[in-house]
């Protein structure tokens, strides 16, 4: 049962983290037992938007993960269940619909895809080397690896293609008139690709904390209605003997929040701190859909925002916290790079034990 679909189960699950807004059933991010990781954004595209309830750009996030072994598995997972189900529905818990179709992110130790969409149409491109980045609007151009069976007939049918010259993916499917959050998206989008090429050849998990909290550019939002919710980032080794390190902060805006790590092993601890409140009568899933609002946060985020409010109202005192954060994340980094770096062998115990400890600090700490 996905979010407002229900399809037919897989045979077998891989175990996954997600990062998810707690009224729905897919993901905005995540990471399987695998070291796939996915994540997804929203983008409006020539292609009409699905008034009907489908697969959400979230839920096939999380389908990917757990039915994917491999980055490229993760992609032909999805797009083959776009295919078949099509993407729509409301991706937002308000009563007045808002609808989009969606980009994705896919990497593992090997390999790293874009997998963009249009309705049910997509093109995937591989990434071989340096960096890429996505940001709320088309960005395939020619360098097509993979493609919808009928995109280009598609195209040619609707007359926005006339068969002649190269096919660009991002050209032949954006809308003419964009939206006014596309030209938002668009400095964004140039922006990411600006601050990966600053660090090009260097980057580490703290070039992408770093790029994830910049406001200047727009990459951190914290008004206007949205605010980035939750951030992830993934360390993945190309050495198997290593293990994939996944940074997640569970609490909004990154420039104040910590990242901590999180490694799957066997008998991980459960994080009920950072576990959404479950409602009998959810206002999600009762027809007519978000008639009312429930109160979703979890204890963390309860917790770092009534910080948050400290931290605006007293600005010296804001500034210690901050940087109590950030002593508190640093710590945790660079008992990740002592890992990695193979000067430390924490024990199996110690790493189900991890994510949950480091929350625990933060909540002491707050």
């Amino acid at each position: 049962q996905c979010t407002y679909l229900e399809i037919e189960q897989a045979e077998r699950t891989h175990a996954v983290v997600l990062s998810r807004p707690a009224w729905l059933w897919g993901a905005e991010m995540g990471a399987n037992e695998h070291g796939v990781c996915v994540g997804n954004e929203g983008v409006w595209t020539r292609e009409p938007l699905g008034e009907d309830e489908a697969l959400l750009g979230m839920d096939l996030v999380r389908l990917g993960l757990e039915r994917g072994s491999s980055a490229r598995e993760a992609l032909e997972v999805i797009t083959a269940l776009l295919e078949r189900y099509g993407q729509g529905g409301s991706c937002k818990e308000e009563p007045v619909p808002f609808v989009y179709h969606n980009t994705f992110l896919l990497a593992d130790r090997a390999e790293a895809w874009v997998l963009e969409t249009a309705g049910r149409y997509w093109a995937a491109q591989q990434i071989r080397e340096g960096s890429r980045n996505i940001s709320n609007q088309l960005s395939i151009g020619r360098e097509i690896t993979a493609e919808h069976t009928g995109l280009r007939q598609r195209a040619r049918s609707q007359g926005w293609w006339s068969g002649d010259g190269e096919f660009s993916f991002a050209e032949v499917f954006s809308l003419t008139q964009q939206p006014a959050r596309m030209q938002a998206a668009k400095a964004r989008y140039r922006a990411g690709k600006e601050l990966l090429q600053q660090h090009a050849g260097h980057i580490t998990a703290e070039t992408f904390m770093a790029i994830l909290r910049d406001k200047a550019s727009g990459i951190c939002v914290d008004s206007e209605g949205f605010r980035t919710a939750g951030s992830m980032v993934s360390v993945l080794p190309r050495d198997p003997a290593l293990p994939c390190v996944h940074f997640f902060t569970a609490t909004p805006d990154p420039s104040r929040s910590v990242f901590k790590p999180f490694i799957f092993v066997a008998g991980i601890k459960p994080v009920p701190q950072v576990t959404s409140p479950t409602f009998r009568d959810d206002p999600a899933k009762q027809i007519p859909r978000f008639q009312s609002a429930v109160d979703r946060r979890h204890e963390l985020y309860r917790r770092h925002e009534a910080a948050l409010e400290l931290m605006e109202r007293d600005q010296e005192r804001g500034q210690e916290l901050l940087q109590t954060l950030r002593d508190l994340e640093k710590q945790g980094l660079e008992g990740m790079n002592e890992l990695l770096g193979g000067t430390v062998a924490p024990s199996s115990e110690e790493l189900a034990d991890l994510f949950f400890d480091c929350v625990e600090a933060e909540m002491k700490f707050y």
